[in-house]
C-alpha cells in the first residue's frame, strides 16, 4: 500500500511539479483508491482519459480540476475492492451504512439528523469513519456512496423483509416534519419510504389514513412541479392505503 506522502512524490514526480503543488490531488486521489498502487494507476488514466488531467501548452504545466475529480465516480474495480471492505468494519458502522443505504445514491444531513432523534440512532460519526474508508464522499450538507456497488452491498446487508421494515421506519420518523408543510424534500423523501415500506404493518386506521394524506400532499406538489408521472404513483399509492369503510370514515380524503 502507497501512503499519502508517497504518492504525493510520485505524483510530483511524473507530473514535474513540486510536491506542494500536487499535494491537494494526491489528498483526493488517495482517499479515492486508499493506496492501492493497482487502483492509483487505473485512476490516473482515467483522469487523463476524461481530460480531467492535462497538459496546457501555453503555460507547460499539467492541470487538473480538482472539484470534478473529488466528484467523479470511482473504476469498478475499485469499488469492488471497497464492496468487500464493508464486512471487516465495526458493526455500527456497518448498520450506518446499511441505514443510508435506504435513501438511495446520496442523503442530505437533514434526514440523518431527523432519524438520529427520532429512533434515537447514531449515525454521523460512523458515517465520519465510512468516508475515511472511500464507502462515501461528504459535499456540503451530503454524504453519498463512492460507487453505486458500495450502496448496493450496504442495502443488501437487509434481507427484503427487513429492508421494507426499515423503510416504514424511517418514513414514519421522517413524518413528524414532513407534516408541516415547509419541506418539499422532506415530504417526498418521508413518502417514498413508506411506499417503498411493509404495508402490511400499517394496519390502524389512524396511520393508513395518515399515510394516505401525505400521498395526496405530495401528488398535489408533484403536479404543481408538472411531474404527472410521480403525481399519479403517488396518487395511487394513496389510495391503496385506504382501508374498506374510507368513504364513511375518510370521505374528504376519499374524494
Amino acid at each position: 500500500q502507497l501512503d499519502k506522502y508517497l504518492v504525493n512524490e510520485m505524483l510530483s514526480d511524473a507530473l514535474c511539479l513540486f510536491p506542494r503543488d500536487t499535494r491537494p490531488l494526491a489528498d483526493i486521489l488517495y482517499h479515492k483508491t486508499k493506496g492501492n498502487p493497482l487502483f492509483f494507476s487505473r485512476l490516473m488514466v482515467s483522469l487523463s482519459r476524461d481530460v480531467l488531467l492535462r497538459f496546457n501548452l501555453s503555460r507547460r504545466r499539467w492541470e487538473w480540476d480538482e472539484e470534478k475529480i473529488q466528484s467523479m465516480k470511482i473504476p469498478d474495480d475499485v469499488a469492488d475492492f471497497l464492496t468487500n471492505s464493508i464486512g471487516r468494519l465495526p458493526p455500527d458502522v456497518q448498520a450506518a451504512l446499511s441505514t443510508l443505504s435506504c435513501f438511495g445514491a446520496s442523503t442530505h444531513m437533514t434526514v440523518i439528523q431527523v432519524l438520529e432523534a427520532g429512533l434515537d440512532l447514531r449515525l454521523k460519526d460512523s458515517l465520519e469513519v465510512s468516508v475515511t474508508e472511500g464507502l462515501l464522499e461528504k459535499t456540503d450538507d451530503t454524504f453519498q456512496f463512492s460507487h453505486d456497488r458500495v450502496q448496493e452491498a450496504a442495502y443488501n446487508m437487509l434481507n427484503s423483509q427487513d429492508r421494507r421494515a426499515e423503510h416504514t421506519r424511517y418514513g414514519f420518523a421522517l413524518c413528524i416534519h414532513a407534516m408541516n408543510g415547509c419541506n418539499d424534500s422532506m415530504l417526498f423523501t418521508a413518502v417514498d419510504q413508506i411506499n417503498r415500506g411493509d404495508p402490511t404493518v400499517i394496519l390502524d386506521h389512524e396511520h393508513s389514513s395518515l399515510v394516505a394524506r401525505l400521498n395526496l400532499q405530495a401528488g398535489k406538489k408533484a403536479m404543481g412541479m408538472s411531474d404527472y408521472v410521480s403525481a399519479l404513483s403517488l396518487f395511487e399509492h394513496g389510495i391503496s392505503f385506504l382501508q374498506e369503510c374510507h368513504w364513511q370514515q375518510n370521505y374528504d380524503l376519499s374524494l
